[in-house]
């Protein structure tokens, strides 16, 4: 089992920036992948970014170049830095665990971008 806690969405205009963290309640090095999904209204959850424990980061292409996936294994936190923010990033934004073959969900944090 594995308990995550999204922190650090907001209302930030376009152009802007924020971090969002995820709290894990065991170490992420036994953790196979941490991830960051969406959901807009009206919009299936997609990927955003995921690291592998092994250190592999893949992005959506919709987001490369602006955000980045990081990790503090000592502090078992996963952090999504957000850049050059644009309204169609607004979500809720989740953090995933996979702890292979379960997946575990954190309960999300809004993000909004206006216009």
């Amino acid at each position: 089992q594995v308990q995550l806690v999204e922190s650090g969405g907001g209302l930030v205009q376009t152009g802007g920036s924020l971090r969002l963290s995820c709290a894990a309640s065991r170490s992420i090095l036994s953790i196979n992948k941490m991830g960051w999904y969406r959901q807009a209204p009206g919009k299936q959850r997609e990927l955003v970014a995921d690291i592998w424990s092994g250190g592999g980061i893949n992005y959506a292409d919709s987001v490369k170049g602006r955000f980045t996936i990081s990790r503090d294994n000592a502090k078992n936190l996963v952090y999504l830095q957000m850049n050059s923010l644009k309204p169609e990033d607004t979500a809720v934004y989740y953090c995933n665990a996979l702890v292979i073959p379960n997946g575990f969900w954190g309960q999300g944090t809004q993000v909004t971008v206006s216009s």
